[in-house]
């Protein structure tokens, strides 16, 4: 209790908590475009669970981390060596999950543009594998954001309750801000394109990470941040375009 207490009276704990919670929002914007995603291929009965299910999933995740922070440490430690080029348990972590983010990516725009045709005679089946898959698929998701996000606590305090409180905001934000952006990747769907590119940057820099090049987040969301805003411009002409012809007919 004593310890809580001088916790909350240091102008420095809250300094870290301030800044470890904002780290940890953005570093919660990568899953968080990768669940809306998902989820809006759901049908829409279901989205709004599976989506509750995927980030109340993230929380159980990194608090079940946070509990075995030791043991986190240690998979940044090599335990193999190939031509060369060390890696650790995090390394291989990082590298299988780009890679999924690569193949999902890449799937869902080919299937954007080459959509297949439904087949009624699966539909039921498909609704409850579909939704089996999307959990798997987040969960899978969840795990490689969840160690990046513990690892990054660990490197930025060695406060636990400091951690807890920053994971426990940043996944009430996601929760409270997955609604939202779902329904506006939904009613957009050029934006969706825009999305998966991003899942595919960040699946090459979690690869690049994975192999020891670091690539600074700053760059990654500066690019995100760029296109998103050039994609705001295109929506804002479109409906210009589409507010004269009305006027016009």
């Amino acid at each position: 209790m004593d310890y809580l207490l001088q916790l909350a009276a240091s102008p420095t704990a809250w300094i870290a908590l301030a800044t470890l919670v904002v780290m940890e929002i953005v570093l919660g914007i990568d899953n968080l475009i990768f669940i809306s995603i998902l989820t809006n291929k759901l049908p829409a009965q279901h989205r709004a669970k599976a989506r509750r299910i995927g980030i109340g999933m993230a929380l159980i995740l990194r608090l079940g981390l946070l509990s075995t922070i030791a043991f986190i440490v240690q998979l940044t430690e090599p335990v193999i060596e190939i031509l060369g080029q060390a890696f650790s348990w995090k390394d291989m972590i990082l590298i299988a999950g780009g890679l999924f983010l690569l193949w999902k990516a890449t799937t869902e725009i080919h299937h954007s543009m080459d959509p297949a045709p439904d087949d009624p005679k699966t539909a039921t089946s498909g609704v409850t594998l579909g939704f089996a898959a999307a959990i798997g698929q987040i969960l899978m998701l969840d795990l490689v954001f969840s160690i990046d996000s513990i690892i990054t606590a660990v490197g930025m305090t060695e406060h636990l309750p400091i951690m807890i409180i920053a994971v426990v905001v940043s996944v009430l934000v996601m929760l409270l801000a997955a609604e939202p952006l779902a329904k506006f990747i939904n009613d957009n769907p050029t934006v969706v394109m825009l999305a998966l590119g991003f899942l595919i940057m960040i699946g090459m820099t979690l690869i690049a990470e994975g192999f020891g090049a670091h690539v600074p987040k700053g760059y990654i969301y500066a690019a995100m941040a760029f296109s998103a805003a050039i994609e705001v411009l295109n929506m804002l002409s479109r409906r210009a375009k589409e507010r004269a012809l009305a006027n016009n007919a």
